[in-house]
């Protein structure tokens, strides 16, 4: 039944089809599988616990499906005008001579830029530039931000929720998404130097 829904929510179902590498691909999104929250613009909703899963009939998707069985994690009338794009993006250390993940800029929407800087000293800058004007830093993921550059890097561009700007939604709501995202954050944050891709 949840298959389903997933399969009724296009926002759940992200294409591979324009991805030169798409294996590289589907190894990286794993790395983010349930240490980024994915929100859903079409029915306000932010999953905190679920899968991704790659249907034998179509190699060429990815699909996000809620846990059936904890559905109190799914947090709903999350207002689209709250979820903003970053700039910020995360790619595998492994295809730039590295390892563990490394975050670099996005720039024009296209291209990859800047030197990229490892995960945890990246976040962590972003984290206390935010707290210093009195904002939190809540990323989450949305279908598009799985992308490809040059046609052989995978790299995962992430938005972020504003609470200022979760209108539906209470006080005591909104620092419990707060808490929710920071959550899963300090756990890819944890993560980020351990994880790593096959060779491709």
């Amino acid at each position: 039944m949840v298959e389903e829904q997933s399969q009724d929510n296009e926002d759940l179902i992200w294409n591979l089809d324009e991805f030169a590498k798409q294996q590289l691909a589907k190894q990286f999104a794993m790395l983010f599988e349930n240490r980024l929250c994915v929100y859903s613009e079409s029915v306000e909703q932010l999953y905190t616990n679920y899968s991704m899963n790659f249907p034998s009939t179509n190699n060429s998707k990815m699909v996000v499906l809620p846990n059936p069985y904890a559905y109190h994690d799914t947090i709903s009338h999350i207002n689209s005008e709250a979820i903003k794009p970053t700039g910020i993006v995360v790619v595998p250390g492994e295809l730039i001579g590295k390892s563990g993940l490394h975050v670099t800029i996005l720039v024009k929407n296209k291209h990859v830029a800047n030197k990229p800087v490892p995960f945890k000293k990246a976040i962590a800058h972003v984290v206390n530039s935010h707290k210093k004007v009195g904002d939190t830093f809540l990323p989450v993921l949305v279908k598009g931000d799985l992308r490809e550059f040059n046609q052989k890097l995978p790299y995962m561009h992430l938005h972020r929720i504003k609470p200022d700007f979760l209108a539906k939604l209470s006080e005591f709501d909104r620092s419990d998404i707060e808490r929710v995202v920071s959550d899963k954050l300090k756990r890819l944050y944890l993560d980020s130097d351990k994880v790593a891709l096959q060779a491709a």
